[in-house]
């Protein structure tokens, strides 16, 4: 999501649906700024998505839990290259500290586990 800057009020992060929608007739702006939504090939499905199923931050909360389980339960058929393995790590530590996040907000974070090698 877009951090947005104002005079004196230093960084805002908030999802602007609410006023595309509210200000819709008047071509998406609203007085002392503009919100551009970014360029989607299919504007009026994304805002359904967004209105019905979730926003961005539950949609890919949603998705980091499903990969945690996925990469907790991966077994890779071979040797991963350093790079694959570079990427499960990097993903793994990203996963981590959403959840610290998540759990310092009273949420209950779904962490990635690391699975024991086969003995």
């Amino acid at each position: 999501m877009a951090t947005f800057r104002m005079p004196l009020g230093g960084d805002v992060t908030q999802a602007f649906r609410i006023f595309t929608s509210a200000f819709n007739m008047v071509g998406n702006s609203f007085s002392l700024f503009t919100v551009n939504m970014g360029l989607s090939k299919a504007p009026e499905v994304e805002a359904e998505v967004i209105d019905t199923v979730g926003s961005y931050g539950r949609q890919l909360g949603r998705i980091g839990d499903a990969l945690a389980v996925l990469v907790t339960h991966f077994e890779p058929k071979g040797k991963l290259t350093p790079e694959e393995d570079r990427a499960l790590r990097a993903l793994r530590v990203m996963l981590d500290e959403i959840a610290d996040i998540k759990q310092a907000h009273g949420r209950a974070p779904l962490r990635p586990r690391t699975m024991e090698p086969a003995s």
